[in-house]
């Protein structure tokens, strides 16, 4: 049985190539002046805007204590399970650029799908409330604390997909934020690239922000690229057991996919009243008849109401709907998320991130995400 842990050992030699390196070193030193630099990352599918937000947000954590990070790619999320819009305040450097790892997001937003082409307006939506809540937080607050505060930078790091709506997407991105650096990364299959020059500026309007173009790294025969192609569903499977490994002591030994699967059987689910909390199906429509019904075997976001102006629930993580009694009506879910922050919780969220097949196959195992377990409703 093969191991469910997101690092690769041992770990591939990462290159940087020099102009990498000399436009992370541009963001970060060449703006000597307050307010701190706000850097978007674009490119297309596996051009290398991850490791080039990582590698940047290395170099950014040497001149300042605290670097947030926007990630507006659900589909391969950095530091959180998939299906979730963030943002993370980082302030330690990642020794290692080709691990991703979980982090608390401080804003988070369940988007509850791998690909925003499904809602754009609702993606687009999270994107700018998480761009505004740093704005309020980092931008405002920090402007009026002196000169000596060097202030909180941002990356916003962005999918692959730059065509069609997902081009529409990453231009009232690009609008909407205004960065102070736009780093766009070229490969070499020109038509699959986004087009030249500031592409997001209307005719006639004078860019505002500096525009890096680099290209993609190249493999060659003394090194190993940064571009590391892997399957993108068995990566997401990956995040998402690493999610709910956190559902135990980092010294309980758990290395494989068949011990990870004994040890969520065996885990001793929280119980949720069905009067405490709310049911909310993203992007689709269920029957009355039928909600309970469809959240039995799911991964469900955990939300607590917001009364902002948008009125977007906050998700302050993810659950595993482990089973339903509909007789004495409680959920049954398993969850990483502490129980003092689980009781503030009173909205579900279900989208379209699914439990990994890997944990619902293992032979010997009586899967506890079974239908089977549900009482018939009365």
């Amino acid at each position: 049985m093969g191991s469910f842990t997101e690092n690769e050992s041992p770990s591939p030699t990462i290159f940087i190539p020099e102009e990498w390196s000399e436009a992370a070193e541009s963001i970060a030193y060449d703006s000597i002046t307050s307010p701190p630099p706000i850097s978007l990352i674009c490119g297309a599918k596996n051009s290398g805007k991850t490791t080039f937000s990582r590698h940047l947000l290395n170099i950014l954590l040497q001149r300042y204590k605290r670097v947030a990070y926007l990630d507006t790619d659900v589909g391969q999320t950095e530091f959180t399970a998939p299906g979730c819009l963030s943002l993370t305040v980082v302030d330690k450097i990642t020794p290692d650029l080709t691990i991703p790892c979980l982090k608390t997001p401080e804003r988070c937003f369940f988007y509850g799908d791998i690909s925003s082409k499904r809602d754009p307006t609702a993606y687009s939506k999270f994107i700018f409330a998480l761009y505004d809540y740093y704005w309020k937080v980092y931008c405002k607050s920090d402007l009026s604390e002196g000169p000596g505060n060097t202030g909180v930078p941002l990356i916003v790091n962005t999918p692959g997909w730059v065509k069609g709506i997902g081009y529409d997407l990453l231009v009232d991105m690009l609008k909407y934020i205004s960065p102070t650096h736009v780093v766009k990364i070229c490969i070499s299959a020109e038509s699959k690239n986004l087009p030249a020059g500031a592409f997001w500026l209307d005719e006639g309007q004078d860019a505002t922000g500096m525009l890096i173009e680099v290209n993609s790294a190249r493999q060659d025969y003394l090194k190993r690229s940064v571009l590391v192609h892997k399957d993108a569903r068995l990566l997401r499977d990956l995040r998402i057991m690493a999610y709910f490994r956190q559902c135990f002591s980092s010294d309980l030994s758990i290395t494989t996919i068949k011990e990870l699967a004994y040890a969520l059987a065996a885990h001793p689910p929280y119980e949720i009243p069905m009067s405490s909390i709310k049911i909310k199906h993203l992007h689709c429509q269920v029957p009355n008849t039928e909600v309970f019904y469809s959240l039995n075997a799911t991964i469900v976001g955990l939300a607590v109401s917001s009364e902002d102006s948008e009125h977007l629930p906050h998700c302050v993580g993810l659950g595993l709907v482990r089973s339903i009694d509909t007789f004495k009506r409680v959920l049954y879910v398993i969850t990483p998320v502490p129980q003092n922050t689980l009781e503030k919780v009173d909205l579900l969220l279900q989208g379209f991130i699914q439990i990994p097949t890997t944990l619902l196959q293992v032979q010997g195992c009586v899967s506890p995400y079974m239908a089977a377990n549900v009482l018939p409703t009365y």
